[in-house]
């Protein structure tokens, strides 16, 4: 035993020995090439690399598996908590299917954008397809790119499918020789935008969406109920099939009639793992104010006389049809371009004279509307307008429903000294986006058709002038919310030019003093709108009323009525107690989807 005891320590002394001697050769090594290398003045490693190597070890850490690991790659990019809250929960409790429903202006997109890269980050998806309205497609690719750095291409010929993440409207990807390609490709995640266009199940968009192959999709909506409960069902089960049951299930467990549901609080537990809707009342959710100017304008005689030409002229032909309006369009076209500008007008003068039989009596007093406008020398709206152009001296976007008036107005800015761009529905994307780049950078004016009420972000432009007024009221908000959205760091000022004495004049009182429609939460326009009962949408009520009223003293007492019911309405909108509706809490659409969506829950 003391023979062995006396090898162990032997042999533990002999490797201690030959430790320290290994020891030494390194660090007498080590020290010996430093000081070799102090001398010689290198060489060394580069700095630089050394930082990148650093930053990239930094980079691969992952402190929480709840984190949102993309953030640290967004340089560009600043989420507000709600988004962050918002892809948080996509993420981690609905497992990447999810209606988002936040109301409008409060950034789908980005919150669908840091979704989209946090999967790609977390290497769980590669392939993408994000299907868009058309005029939508070059504004998504630009976002993916330059905010997320995300490398999305446009559709644009067959072979762009085979790229990973592609971005094209539903009509494209619908039609051959598309759809073959489209429904025969496996995609990790899918993102289809204005999903409420898919409400019913009926139409090829739904039923094409039903065949797409996906693992992960999100549906972005503002209003995923308008009418219908169904509809909402229809949306939660193209996401999650079975997730309502079927729909005689479904009906019997939720709905007591079609806009009514019962059963409210296991109704919210369902789609609160479904559904996220994020109100600007919320918390953290900061909006600028809107400040509204009512300009009223009196027109020169000659303007006056053709308004009352054409309104008598719309007026005989109505009494002529025996009050059919749906033979009326392009008249009710023409008594509404005449608020606007003498060549619009003109435009559908022209069109209605070549029209016409030759020896019809119609054709004389076309032409005696023709001479009318012959005779106006001046716009009073232009002239108004470019001198509130002048004195903002910053950027406006105008809003005019006609191109010829758009047409007009590039052509009256640009005689006197003021740069002016247009937009309009027409416009290819690559037009569309020049036009904005152009606004952007050197244009002090955008003049937008209703095609620039839809999809384009402006909050880099805080004015905005309303040249005319549509006559339905959303076509409006949608003009506003292209400048008052998240983002805008300056209140908004817009600007309602109105000639008395014309329908105009009555249609900004209804707005604006009846419904209140310039401070109104998105949601609670539609909810009013949906209210009116019969007499059809706001725009036929409008014509029926200036058709039939035999004078001005009987369309003002008709317009009274209409506006005392939308006052009455919005009234209800903000007080009373409604189907799905706390006091406490604004009537959403038409069913309060408030109750019904989860809602993100952020640090204050």
């Amino acid at each position: 035993m003391n023979d062995l005891s006396s090898n162990e320590q032997a042999s533990t002394g002999s490797r201690r020995k030959l430790n320290e001697l290994v020891e030494l050769h390194f660090e007498t090594g080590w020290h010996q090439e430093l000081q070799n290398r102090i001398q010689r003045g290198g060489p060394w490693d580069d700095w630089t690399l050394y930082q990148l190597t650093m930053e990239a070890e930094q980079a691969r850490r992952v402190e929480s598996f709840e984190q949102l690991q993309c953030l640290r790659a967004l340089p560009d990019l600043t989420p507000m908590p709600h988004q962050i809250g918002t892809a948080s929960k996509v993420l981690h409790e609905m497992g990447g299917r999810a209606i988002l429903a936040d109301e409008v202006g409060l950034g789908k997109t980005i919150e669908a954008g840091l979704v989209l890269k946090e999967y790609m980050v977390r290497g769980l998806v590669s392939k993408a397809l994000i299907l868009v309205p058309a005029s939508l497609v070059l504004q998504w690719v630009r976002e993916l790119n330059q905010k997320f750095g995300i490398p999305a291409v446009a559709q644009k010929k067959a072979y762009t499918w085979g790229y990973d993440v592609v971005v094209a409207s539903m009509d494209t990807a619908k039609r051959d020789p598309h759809r073959e390609t489209v429904l025969g490709t496996d995609y990790d995640l899918i993102i289809i935008d204005e999903a409420h266009k898919l409400k019913n199940k009926k139409t090829t968009n739904y039923q094409f969406a039903t065949l797409l192959r996906k693992k992960y999709c999100l549906l972005l909506t503002a209003t995923p109920i308008q009418n219908d409960l169904d509809e909402l069902y229809n949306l939660i089960t193209l996401l999650k099939p079975g997730q309502l049951g079927g729909q005689s299930q479904f009906a019997a467990n939720f709905v007591v009639e079609k806009r009514l549901p019962k059963n409210e609080d296991q109704l919210q537990e369902v789609l609160s793992g479904v559904m996220i809707r994020n109100r600007r009342g919320d918390g953290g959710i900061h909006f600028t104010k809107r400040h509204v100017k009512n300009i009223p304008l009196e027109l020169s005689p000659e303007e006056k006389a053709l308004y009352d030409a054409v309104t008598g002229f719309v007026r005989e032909r109505y009494d002529e049809s025996g009050g059919d309006m749906s033979s009326m369009l392009s008249l009710v076209t023409l008594q509404r371009e005449v608020c606007s500008s003498r060549d619009a007008v003109f435009l559908t003068l022209v069109n209605l004279f070549k029209k016409t039989s030759e020896d019809s009596p119609l054709r004389p007093k076309i032409w005696e509307l023709v001479e009318k406008i012959r005779s106006i020398t001046a716009n009073t709206k232009a002239e108004k307008v470019l001198e509130l152009v002048k004195e903002m001296n910053e950027k406006v976007i105008i809003f005019t429903e006609y191109r010829a008036t758009q047409e007009y107005l590039l052509q009256f800015f640009r005689s006197h000294g003021l740069s002016a761009v247009p937009y309009r529905g027409g416009m290819n994307r690559g037009k569309k986006d020049w036009m904005m780049d152009l606004f952007r950078g050197r244009a002090q004016v955008l003049i937008a058709t209703e095609a620039g009420g839809e999809g384009i972000n402006l909050q880099f432009c805080h004015h905005m002038i309303n040249f005319d007024l549509p006559w339905n009221p959303m076509r409006v908000e949608q003009r506003i919310g292209r400048v008052h959205r998240l983002g805008q760091t300056k209140d908004v000022r817009i600007y309602n030019l109105c000639t008395l004495g014309t329908i105009e004049e009555h249609i900004v009182n209804l707005l604006h003093e009846k419904i209140n429609l310039f401070e109104l939460v998105i949601g609670e326009l539609d909810h009013i709108l949906e209210k009116l009962e019969g007499g059809g949408t706001m725009e036929q009520r409008l014509a029926k009323m200036l058709l039939e009223s035999g004078n001005e003293q009987e369309l003002q007492q008709n317009l009274r009525e209409l506006g005392s019911s939308l006052s009455q309405l919005s009234s209800e909108a903000q007080s009373s107690d409604m189907p799905l509706k706390s006091k406490a809490q604004k009537p959403d659409v038409v069913l309060n989807l408030d109750r019904l969506g989860a809602t993100v829950e952020v640090n204050k």
